[in-house]
This record gives C-alpha cells, sequence and structure tokens, in this order.
C-alpha cells in the first residue's frame, strides 16, 4: 500500500489534489493543514464517514484519508524528532512517502500578499522545514508549487508586459529580477532549495509555476468567485478592484491537477515549468463574460483604493507544449460558466 503526503491538503489547491488521488488511485493519503484558510475534510469528501484514533481522523469507509489537523511545521519536526513517528503513535507501516506534494503555505489574495507580507514571509520558514525533512525522509517524488509571482515584475507592467517563459528566471546563471512582494521571494526561494534537493541530495522534484488558477470551489478572497458571486446577485454598480484593466492568465484547477501530475511523471530534477492557458484577460473582460451569464449591464464602479498588484501577467506555454504535450483542456469561458452557475446554486 502506497502512502502520499498532501500538506495544506484542505485548500483549495490541496483538496482537489487530494480528490484526484481518491479517483485515480487506491493508495492512502495523510493530509496535513491547520485550517487556518481550507477547508475540513467533511465538508469535501464524497464520503465523509471518519473513525477518531487520538489527533487524527480517519476519513471515508476504506480509511485512505488520514487527516491531521495541525500545523504543518509541527507535523515536520515530529517525523524529523522520530523518523518512526507515525508507526509509533498510530500503527502506520509504510517504508517511505510516495508522492509528496506541499501545498502548505501563509495564502491569501491580493489583500494579503500587500497588506501583511511579513506574515506570507513565514512561507520562507515553511518550506526550509520542508525541504530540511525531504533530504532526510526522500520520499519518491516531490511536487514544489511555486508561482507565477516568482518572474521579475518589471516584464509585467503597463509598458514591458511580456509572455513570461521559464527562462526569464535562471537560478543557475543568477538570472532572477525582482519577484512580486514577500511571496515572490519565497518561492523562488523554495525554487532554489528544490534544486538543491534534487543535485544534492538525489531528490525527484518538480516546481510548478501556477498563474491565475481558479474553480467552482474556491472562496471569495480570490477575485474569480467574488466576481461570480457579484454578477450572480446582479449587483449595480458592480465593484471591481482598481480599473479592471490589469489582467492575469486564468486557467481552471482541473488542468491545474492534470498538468502538475504529468510533470511529476515526467520531471525530476527540480526544474519548474508554468501552468497557464497562455491568453491574457482583463478583469473588466471577466466581468463582461460574467453578465453575459446573468444577462444584464452594469455600471461598472472602479475602486481605486484596492491593491491590484502587477498591470499585466500571463504565460509561455510553449516549453510545456513541447516538454509534456500538454495544453489546457477547459476554456476559460467554460470554467466562468462552472463558476457562475455555482455562484447561483449557492444563492451568494
Amino acid at each position: 500500500m502506497k502512502f502520499h503526503l498532501v500538506s495544506g491538503g484542505a485548500g483549495f489547491v490541496g483538496r482537489n489534489v487530494v480528490k484526484r488521488l481518491l479517483q485515480t488511485t487506491k493508495d492512502k493519503i495523510i493530509v496535513v493543514d491547520n485550517l487556518s484558510s481550507g477547508t475540513h475534510p467533511k465538508q469535501w469528501l464524497p464520503d465523509t464517514t471518519f473513525r477518531e484514533y487520538k489527533d487524527i481522523l480517519f476519513m471515508g469507509k476504506d480509511e485512505r484519508v488520514l487527516f491531521f489537523e495541525t500545523d504543518f511545521r509541527i507535523f515536520l519536526q515530529h517525523l524529523i524528532l522520530d523518523p518512526e513517528f507515525l508507526f509509533n503513535n498510530y500503527g502506520l507501516i509504510f517504508d517511505k512517502f510516495s508522492d509528496v506534494f506541499h501545498f502548505a503555505a501563509i495564502v491569501g489574495g491580493r489583500a494579503k500578499i500587500d497588506g501583511d507580507p511579513m506574515s506570507v514571509a513565514l512561507d520562507l520558514a515553511i518550506d526550509a522545514e520542508f525541504f530540511h525533512w525531504v533530504c532526510q525522509h526522500k520520499p519518491g517524488r516531490v511536487l514544489y508549487p511555486s508561482s507565477s509571482a516568482a518572474y521579475p515584475v518589471n516584464l509585467q507592467s503597463k509598458t514591458g508586459a511580456i509572455a513570461l517563459a521559464e527562462s526569464a528566471i535562471n537560478i543557475s546563471s543568477g538570472k532572477l529580477g525582482k519577484p512580486d512582494m514577500t511571496y515572490g521571494w519565497s518561492k523562488l526561494t523554495g525554487e532554489y532549495l528544490a534544486q538543491i534537493a534534487a543535485e544534492y541530495y538525489d531528490i525527484p522534484v518538480v516546481c510548478i509555476r501556477p498563474f491565475s488558477g481558479f474553480g467552482e470551489e474556491q472562496d471569495l478572497t480570490y477575485p474569480i468567485p467574488a466576481l461570480a458571486a457579484r454578477a450572480a446577485r446582479k449587483e449595480n454598480p458592480f465593484e471591481v478592484w482598481g480599473t479592471g484593466k490589469q489582467g492575469r492568465d486564468f486557467v481552471h484547477i482541473d488542468d491545474c491537477v492534470d498538468c502538475m501530475l504529468l510533470a511529476m511523471d515526467k520531471i525530476s530534477d527540480g526544474s519548474a515549468i508554468n501552468i497557464g492557458s497562455g491568453k491574457l484577460t482583463s478583469f473588466l473582460e471577466i466581468i463582461e463574460v460574467f453578465c453575459k451569464f446573468a444577462n444584464y449591464q452594469p455600471e461598472i464602479k472602479q475602486l481605486l483604493d484596492k491593491p491590484v498588484g502587477v498591470h499585466s501577467r500571463y504565460a509561455n506555454m510553449e516549453y510545456v507544449a513541447a516538454k509534456l504535450n500538454w495544453r489546457p483542456q477547459i476554456s476559460v469561458e467554460e470554467g466562468l460558466r462552472r463558476v457562475y452557475n455555482r455562484a447561483l446554486e449557492q444563492n451568494i
């Protein structure tokens, strides 16, 4: 029986990975999350049956999901101090984790990134603890989620915006640029640790740089579900942060997970790939689509005092298409339709 580890597994991306592993494998999955921003597995697992033992929940009739509600750093410290911690305390018998997905992080939307940058910088501590443990435990494979925020901000301005290719960052040669706030710096540092783990400790690692992932289960601190909720309520005026002319590369979470798993099969040297659509879409265009779904034409109210981040951030997907033969299968409009329908169902 294989065991996988998903840190931050109750967050938006983490829980979608957990559900995919349940669908595609017969393996056991250890989920660690302190629920500071995640959602308890009782609310999103298809089978909410559970058995409590000490401080762990065995979820589902087959007990394939094992949920630890704790800070991931505390969990790692237990494993570092006692490599047999899971056997000694819970009777779990396995040699090592097969796949490790590391989503634990201080997360939030633009307000968090700009409004509390020192809190976000704690991601540096989380990642340092993580890779320290990885190089001791030597799991079968590791996925490290970096971010498009790692790219130099000067390539994302009104006058200098380009499709961001993986080659815009080259840690080995020192080609870095200035990332986006402490969040971007922490992710760039995590990529460096991933390359160290691969080169010096022979750990199979792949890094991903997701752009603006979205989906039906994302919370309202993120722009797509927030805009969908406003359209579902037919708000007028319709509020948008900034001018709304700023653009992002939106990609549905199902496509993100597809690309992650494929990348783990194909890449092991700690290098990074983009995950995006390769298309720049402004927030005004997103609002236009949602209002078409809702069949109304509101006045747009610009909230110019709100943080908006860089002007334009979108991916060059040529490398991924060539190396992995991967392209997103869900169009932006189809993904937005799914989010809008969910907003209607929830009657927000």
